[in-house]
């Protein structure tokens, strides 16, 4: 078990990695020939240019040496930015993303002062592990001694646990329902905004049923000409072009090339550029670069009109579904919030998402076929989280080496010396849990994928629900479970049945140490290497060496990733799961905790300012999940509170948890029906305002909505089955 000098070694390894991260960081991003890579979002945006510089040198090294001594003002400049001006430059999704963790913070830190101030002086001022220690063998370390471990069986002062878990709460509910409120309003206030979106006004149409007398776009248009006569604008239905957009992705790529032929022509006006047709250029006939290539893309350009000809009128390449728009949101609203049809398996209908966020692979699933995927992904996802017990046993066997020792002797000389055991203890089990975790949003993704969402924010909201429950079961559970049994290997081998609960009891507190040490690894170096970005900085300037040939080939060269909703939200909530749980059972881990919330907050609040590019926006739609999972994790630890304190056999306190959980479960309920309305469905009223107050120049509106139409249709006639972001030259 690591004891307090343990812990000691691994902050020291884990704040100095995460000041050494964060200083490299700081002197890279003032680096000009990393300017891309360190701000990208604003090249995208075009508001911002590369550097400029006279000599040879300061083309590629900053050589002012007073920016270096203002290389920490990345922090003051990332808090800087207020919220509305945050919602215009990165999105609502974005925003309200970074309020969870201000929601970690004002959380955890009132309750941090409250359970200080009377939990720890409960649970320090005891004996009952140095007792224990000798009479029951059990093991536990200096940490522990503030934990409820050292609690005598049937004190008065569980009392105190009691009162402490009503305070959290009461506390965590009243912040919860200001957060809910306000991210409703916010998103409300987003959909409503002026900048319009032809999506708010279109509705996505799964399942359209076949007709032996009728195409898909006929019967589409048919049957809401019929049902929705006085709103129905147009619609488009979904093509499988995988032909064509492999075509228009070979014409963008020769495209290119004649503009890097053309630019090194320009350069040198007196010599024309020249290449091999053969393979890489390495054999083949010699020709003109910029005329082959002038001739292959008008080549291209014929094949793609007569695929595109061909797609649009192939019955084989309509999917049953197509996107249908309406001449005011109000019309959007009634056909995507009713039943469509007296067979609910068919003309089934949802706000389209926008462009980006739509999964095209998905769109032609039937309904039938939805249910049996659902089914065989829940088995898939039983046996991973059953099977992934191995590696976590695994992990807890490292956190424990004491226990180990007790039951194989021979272990003890490789441990013996002091600062190794400290590092193996402190360090080595937060490193290999993270390992083993590397792969596991991959194959959720995956699963997701299979089970049939129509939209990257659906697909990354439901691989992120698995990732909770598979952080909860496995990584919680597993390692308290597992991590008892090691810590405590003696006692289990040497007692009867019945002592085995009271074990477990006993335990439960002291696995805080390996959480404190995971969150040293995840939470505070983890963050810290975030913002380096050291993946995405070798790999630009590998692309920008060997590959990069024009403008275009330079922007694309830049990698700014997104938030990744499916890994970041998980890994948000496991710390909720552990300040709830451990904040009346081992308060001395909340401190590592509120670091985590304060240093991500000001770290992911730089990068979703100045590199990360979303790939869609779904105006919040995600906070009842976080939400629920918030009060999920607080009803957790009640639970456990009580299952803690009957093992402590404090009966007359212990009943009185009892109504914490319904309590809990109540407010979500109510949360539920007071705010969860707005994130699933659009109020008719404010529809009818929105028409109302623009009702003078309505006939502008429906322009609007035609002007726009086609670019949004150019977008959604993608390949079903093969997107990708040339779109404009499909159609």
């Amino acid at each position: 078990m690591a004891t307090l000098g343990d812990i000691g070694v691994s902050a020291a390894i884990n704040i100095f990695s995460a000041f050494i991260f964060f200083v490299v960081f700081a002197i890279l991003r003032l680096q000009p020939f990393n300017d891309r890579v360190y701000f990208p979002k604003w090249y995208l945006k075009g508001l911002r240019t590369d550097p400029t510089s006279s000599g040879a040198v300061s083309k590629f090294v900053n050589l002012d040496y007073r920016s270096y001594l203002r290389f920490l003002n990345w922090m003051p400049d990332a808090l800087r930015m207020p919220e509305p001006e945050l919602i215009d430059h990165a999105g609502l999704d974005s925003a309200v993303y970074l309020r969870i963790y201000l929601t970690g913070v004002k959380i955890f830190v009132p309750i941090a002062f409250l359970v200080w101030a009377i939990l720890v002086p409960v649970n320090f001022t005891n004996s009952t592990l140095e007792l224990a220690s000798k009479i029951a063998n059990v093991t536990s370390s200096d940490i522990d001694k503030f934990s409820i471990s050292n609690v005598p069986l049937r004190s008065q002062r569980f009392w105190g646990h009691v009162l402490v878990a009503y305070a959290i709460t009461f506390w965590a509910c009243y912040v919860l329902l200001k957060e809910y409120e306000k991210v409703a309003l916010m998103r409300l206030q987003f959909l409503a905004s002026e900048k319009r979106s032809p999506n708010q006004f279109t509705v996505l149409v799964r399942n359209v049923p076949p007709d032996p007398d009728e195409s898909v776009s006929e019967l589409v248009e048919h049957f809401f000409l019929v049902n929705h006569p006085n709103h129905y604008l147009t619609h488009q239905v979904v093509y499988n072009a995988n032909k064509l957009a492999t075509l228009v992705k070979k014409k963008k790529k020769l495209q290119n090339w004649l503009v890097y032929y053309n630019n090194k022509y320009s350069r040198d006006p007196s010599k024309r550029p020249f290449m091999k047709t053969g393979f890489l250029g390495l054999w083949g006939n010699r020709v003109d670069a910029i005329d082959h290539h002038g001739s292959e893309i008008e080549k291209l350009s014929k094949e793609i009109a007569a695929e595109r000809e061909k797609v649009a009128n192939d019955p084989k390449s309509i999917m049953p579904a197509a996107f249908v728009s309406f001449k005011t949101r109000w019309g959007a609203a009634v056909c995507a919030q009713t039943q469509q049809s007296r067979d609910p398996t068919i003309w089934l209908t949802d706000w389209a998402p926008e462009p980006r966020d739509v999964y095209w692979e998905n769109l032609a699933i039937p309904y039938v076929s939805l249910t049996v995927r659902k089914l065989i992904i829940g088995v898939a996802f039983f046996f991973l989280t059953f099977f992934f017990m191995i590696p976590i046993a695994f992990v807890q066997s490292l956190a424990s080496l004491e226990g180990m020792e007790k039951a194989a002797p021979f272990l003890k000389p490789v441990v013996e010396k002091k600062f190794i055991k400290s590092v193996i203890q402190g360090f080595l089990p937060g490193i290999v849990l993270k390992l083993f975790l590397i792969f596991l949003p991959t194959i959720l993704m995956i699963m997701s994928k299979f089970e049939g969402f129509i939209s990257l924010s659906s697909l990354e909201r439901r691989s992120a629900s698995r990732y909770y429950l598979f952080n909860f079961v496995n990584v919680f559970l597993g390692s308290i479970i597992a991590g008892s049994a090691f810590e405590q290997l003696d006692s289990f081998i040497h007692q009867s049945p019945s002592e085995i609960p009271k074990t477990i009891g006993v335990a439960i507190p002291m696995k805080a140490t390996f959480f404190i040490t995971y969150i040293m690894v995840d939470g505070w170096a983890g963050i810290a290497g975030e913002i380096l970005m050291l993946k995405p900085l070798i790999i630009y300037h590998l692309k920008n060496f060997f590959l990069v040939k024009t403008e275009k080939d330079r922007e694309e060269a830049m990698d700014p990733g997104s938030l990744g909703f499916n890994t970041g939200e998980p890994r948000i909530q496991f710390y909720f799961l552990l300040g709830f749980v451990y904040a009346t059972v081992t308060p001395a881990i909340l401190p590592f905790i509120i670091i985590f919330f304060g240093l991500a907050y000001v770290v992911f609040r730089h990068q979703i300012i100045n590199v990360y590019n979303q790939e869609y926006e779904s105006a919040a739609a995600f906070w009842p999940d976080v939400h629920g999972r918030i009060l999920t994790a607080l009803v957790i630890s009640q639970v456990l509170l009580m299952g803690l304190l009957s093992t402590k056999k404090a009966a007359l306190s212990t009943p009185f948890l009892i109504a914490l959980p319904v309590l809990t479960i109540w407010f979500h309920m109510f949360c539920k029906g007071r705010f969860e309305s707005a994130f699933v469905k659009y109020p008719l009223q404010v529809c009818q305002k929105l028409q109302l107050a623009k009702l003078s120049i309505v006939s502008n509106n429906c322009m609007h909505i035609d002007r726009n139409l086609p670019a949004f249709s150019s977008s959604l006639q993608q390949s079903a089955f093969k997107p990708f972001p040339e779109v404009n030259e499909l159609w």
